[in-house]
């Protein structure tokens, strides 16, 4: 009985010595502890810092575009609210003309047709200006900005006229071009002169905007251009002497329709060249079964009436891409040509961003020609500034000597204060096309 206490006291003295001598045996590496805060990454400095420095910038990258979310969501928030506040104004953007009827509807279709307005004003509001001035003020616009270029027309034009009856042959030869200014410092004038037979078709038409150069009164005739001929280059002179000579058979019944259009103008290898000024002289009016030598002064460069394009416009908002059809050209035709025939070169340029031009097909060329095609523009920014939608037409002939001759030009689009009723309807139509006449000049 004495014995079993004895045994478990020894048994336990034994365990715990037994314990001791492990923890003993195995001490544990109080190096480790010591060196545990030493710890370092096994990259040099300039590894440190660089990675430093990457992190510090995505961090500002992150806060740039937080920043900038923010500032959208602000902004669009706030155009909205504008655009609720001006709903009940009279605007002709969202009014609506159609019959009004007394009658309980659901709130869906009300709904829908408040979107649609909401989405046009706001549309409008960012690619057009609070006032829409008239085609005519717009034309007025262009032509004072390229006779910005020019800041005074002085000089006069000496040439001679005369035609051979017995040949049935008009002969034009400029002599000399007098007391012409010099219009950049950098560069001498090099001054030669554009020739245009001009002929009036009996047909009178009706274009907005246009008006014919010998009475406000007047609709404006269609013309043509018969003849095209230039001068050759003198380089470095306000005095330059010419000389040169021209000729072409002409039925003497039509010398009463023609108008002979000269335009001095500047060559320059690197741009467009400079018209320093014109002289239009109307055959009919003159006695030129003799050698007539006559001296003009030269006058602001105008353009002539030459023919319509009915154009046709459609702007797809959530696409940004611009519809333009060529439907119809119309010109005037002194003769009849089976091979003459027509295309069109269709060019956009938008804030300053010039887009690919495109062509469009080859039509025989008639009275109208009817082309019913349509060039896509995909519109590289948003918010437009400035947008311009040149229209070139050519007429090309296998057995004349140019491959192509320009017959005219038009212009469409909008500036940052003004725009032409075309782009003001397009706007208000938007996903639908809006067709219109424009004249053609040159």
């Amino acid at each position: 009985m004495l014995c079993a206490p004895v045994l478990q006291r020894y048994v336990q003295g034994t365990w715990r010595q037994k314990a001791m001598v492990t923890l003993i045996d195995y001490p544990a590496p109080m190096e480790l502890f010591s060196k545990a805060g030493e710890l370092r990454m096994p990259f040099s400095d300039v590894v440190k810092y660089g990675i430093l420095g990457i992190s510090i910038t995505l961090l500002l990258l992150a806060l740039g575009i937080l920043a900038w979310q923010i500032y959208r969501f602000c902004t669009e928030k706030y155009t909205h609210t504008y655009t609720q506040q001006d709903a009940g104004h009279n605007d002709l953007l969202y009014s609506d003309e159609g019959p009004t009827t007394t009658g309980n509807y659901s709130g869906a279709p009300s709904t829908k047709l408040e979107d649609v307005s909401t989405e046009a004003h706001r549309l409008s509001r960012c690619l057009s200006q609070p006032s829409f001035p008239s085609l005519a003020s717009t034309e007025e616009a262009g032509d004072k900005e390229e006779q910005a270029t020019i800041q005074k027309v002085e000089g006069s034009i000496r040439f001679s006229v005369y035609y051979d009856q017995m040949q049935s042959r008009l002969v034009v030869t400029v002599l000399q071009v007098e007391g012409l200014l010099e219009h950049s410092e950098s560069r001498t004038l090099q001054p030669f002169v554009k020739i245009l037979l001009m002929w009036a078709g009996s047909e009178a038409v009706e274009v907005e905007g246009f008006k014919d150069e010998e009475g406000e009164g007047l609709l404006p005739v269609l013309r043509t251009v018969l003849q095209e001929w230039r001068t050759r280059i003198v380089k470095g002179s306000c005095n330059p002497l010419f000389g040169d000579q021209f000729s072409c058979v002409l039925q003497e019944d039509k010398l009463h329709h023609i108008n002979l259009r000269m335009e001095v103008r500047d060559f320059d290898k690197f741009s467009r060249n400079t018209v320093l000024g014109d002289v239009r002289v109307p055959l009919g009016q003159l006695n030129i079964s003799y050698p007539l030598e006559l001296q003009e002064d030269l006058k602001i460069p105008q353009k002539d009436l030459v023919g319509e394009v009915l154009l046709s416009l459609k702007f797809l908002p959530t696409s940004q891409r611009l519809e333009v059809g060529l439907l119809k050209v119309k010109t005037v035709l002194s003769e009849i040509s089976p091979n003459a025939a027509l295309y069109a070169r269709i060019s956009v340029q938008c804030n300053q961003c010039k887009l690919k031009y495109q062509k469009s097909s080859t039509v025989a060329r008639c009275l109208v020609t009817v082309f019913n095609e349509v060039l896509l523009f995909s519109l590289p920014e948003v918010h437009l500034e400035r947008c311009k939608i040149l229209v070139s037409i050519y007429e090309t002939r296998p057995t004349s000597k140019s491959a192509k001759q320009l017959i005219g030009q038009l212009s469409v689009g909008k500036e940052k204060s003004s725009e032409d009723e075309h782009w003001t309807l397009m706007m208000r139509s938007v996903r639908q096309p809006v067709a219109k006449w424009h004249g053609l000049l040159i």
